[in-house]
């Protein structure tokens, strides 16, 4: 059980903090409004090594809740480092709120972001942290219906966009990824510290969430790859398991280009989501 308690702090900013049975205290603050007019949300959960941010961006005009549209941009790199660029940064300059009315998601995480729960160490539940903190506050803040959430990412953030929908696709709409290890048949970079075991890890493994899954998303059109840099040959690999599965989905092969948020992929990942989504 849940209990939610807002409280007015000033004019532009309130405090949130929820008590989740078991599991700990989930406290929010702010928002604290940037110059280019993201709202900055502190986040104190148990799913995660200390306070995250989660950066909101609102299109100019908001549609009503039953026709609103989330989009969760995911990151690559932990906290706000931005050795590959930085994704919400990449969809403003592309005016992505307005041009295709999503209300921009970017949450940080306090370690590598693999979109992982590790079996035993509850400061590294990065799943649980997306389910359990991110996405209940943003249904709090601008009420909307889960088959209106896309999720966007490309490399581990990619991987995240794909485990994510596969593993609760009555919890999100549409997944497109670029450039990501999604054929992985064992733990890649940080995937093995932050998944903790191989059993565990194939819990996430793209391929067998594909096949074990395939009926909830064999219907409508809800997955898009896009191209690559590093993992062409993963991306290539998954477009023919989802055609041999018959998943429905967009593709690109190429062109290769930059491993970065701004290296010119978004654009036609934006359009691709933004259609999957009703």
């Amino acid at each position: 059980m849940r209990r939610l308690l807002y409280l007015s702090a000033a004019a532009l900013a309130f405090s949130l903090s929820a008590v989740a049975a078991a599991e700990g205290d989930i406290e929010v603050t702010g928002p604290d409004t940037q110059a280019d007019g993201v709202l900055h949300y502190r986040v104190k959960s148990p799913w995660q090594r200390g306070e995250t941010l989660v950066r909101i961006a609102l299109p100019k005009k908001l549609d009503p809740p039953e026709t609103r549209r989330v989009l969760f941009i995911l990151p690559v790199d932990p906290a706000m480092e931005r050795r590959w660029g930085d994704g919400l940064e990449t969809a403003l300059k592309l005016d992505a709120a307005n041009r295709y009315g999503f209300i921009l998601v970017a949450p940080t995480f306090s370690d590598w972001p693999w979109y992982a729960d590790h079996p035993t160490d509850p400061g590294l539940r990065q799943e649980s942290y997306v389910l359990k903190a991110v996405v209940p506050l943003i249904e709090r803040l601008h009420p909307h219906e889960a088959g209106r959430r896309g999720l966007l990412g490309f490399s581990k953030g990619g991987w995240g966009a794909f485990t994510l929908l596969l593993r609760h696709p009555a919890a999100f709409g549409a997944a497109v990824a670029w450039d990501a290890p999604v054929m992985a048949a064992k733990p890649v970079f940080e995937l093995g510290r932050i998944a903790g075991t191989q059993e565990n890890f194939e819990r996430y493994q793209v391929s067998r969430l594909l096949r074990e899954g395939a009926e909830a998303v064999r219907g409508t059109k809800r997955l898009g790859l896009f191209g690559w840099n590093l993992f062409r040959k993963d991306i290539q690999q998954a477009h023919a398991l989802m055609a041999e599965l018959g998943i429905p989905h967009d593709y690109a092969d190429g062109p290769r280009r930059a491993h970065r948020w701004d290296s010119g992929w978004m654009e036609e990942s934006l359009k691709s989501v933004r259609a999957m989504l009703p």
